[in-house]
């Protein structure tokens, strides 16, 4: 890489990183993505369209794609379980990219049979996917696509590498504040369960506690749902009717 081609690729991260901060929550999961895949887009030399496949409950969905063949071709690649997506997410190499230089014709196309005809058919004739490592939380990648054979020269694979790097640092962040504002929504609503509960019964924190754990355990229900459930109305006037704890009804039980 030149060292104005390096000078251009440090502007362009420091700036995607400033607007991220400064534009878009990084709470919100969905524009993170969006934000990231236009990036890339502008910032990796020969990109034409791109989007990020990520797993989701064992399945690999297309997120944020900039056009509609992407999110097909995305898509495609997770029904096939073939192509560079694929590899990227599942078995990355060392740098974590996986370039296709050409899907008409070679290695790349002979690699992924079925994957290749379908990309060279809506247009598209080099994609490089970039694992974006998230240190064994969420497995995505992101999918860069030219309408060019061999469009991906070794300075656009080390940028893309080195964007991906950031972007999983992003998505990790992303994930770890929703996991915050999940734990945060679940502390709230058992101290608020504590609340009713102390009140109805005239019993001291632990004890309420010990009462929702007691309730948990014996309608198999877990202890947030049981939380939930009380705060809701129904639990809260069952509990003020007298007995040792509140019960769930039979349909919130498992």
């Amino acid at each position: 890489m030149q060292p104005e081609q390096s000078d251009k690729l440090v502007i362009a991260l420091r700036s995607a990183a400033r607007d991220l901060v400064a534009h878009r929550s990084i709470s919100d999961l969905e524009q993170t993505l969006d934000y990231i895949v236009a990036a890339a887009v502008d910032t990796v030399p020969g990109a034409d369209a791109g989007g990020i496949s990520m797993t989701e409950n064992g399945h690999i969905t297309s997120r944020s794609p900039t056009n509609e063949d992407v999110h097909k071709l995305d898509d495609l690649q997770a029904l096939l379980h073939e192509g560079p997506c694929i590899t990227a997410v599942e078995e990355p190499p060392e740098d974590g990219v996986i370039l296709a230089r050409d899907l008409a014709e070679g290695p790349d196309a002979d690699r992924w049979p079925h994957f290749a005809p379908q990309a060279v058919e809506h247009g598209y004739r080099s994609l490089m996917s970039t694992q974006l490592s998230t240190n064994g939380g969420t497995h995505a990648a992101l999918n860069l696509y030219s309408h060019t054979p061999e469009a991906f020269d070794d300075s656009a694979r080390t940028i893309a590498g080195l964007f991906g790097v950031q972007a999983g640092l992003l998505i990790y962040g992303a994930n770890h504040v929703a996991q915050l504002s999940r734990a945060l929504h679940t502390r709230d609503a058992i101290g608020q369960a504590k609340g009713i509960l102390m009140e109805r019964f005239g019993v001291e924190g632990d004890q309420a506690f010990q009462m929702l754990v007691r309730s948990s355990q014996d309608t198999n229900v877990k202890l947030v749902d049981v939380a939930h459930w009380l705060t809701a109305g129904a639990g809260s006037q069952q509990a003020g009717a007298g007995g040792d704890r509140p019960h769930p009804p039979a349909d919130a039980r498992g």
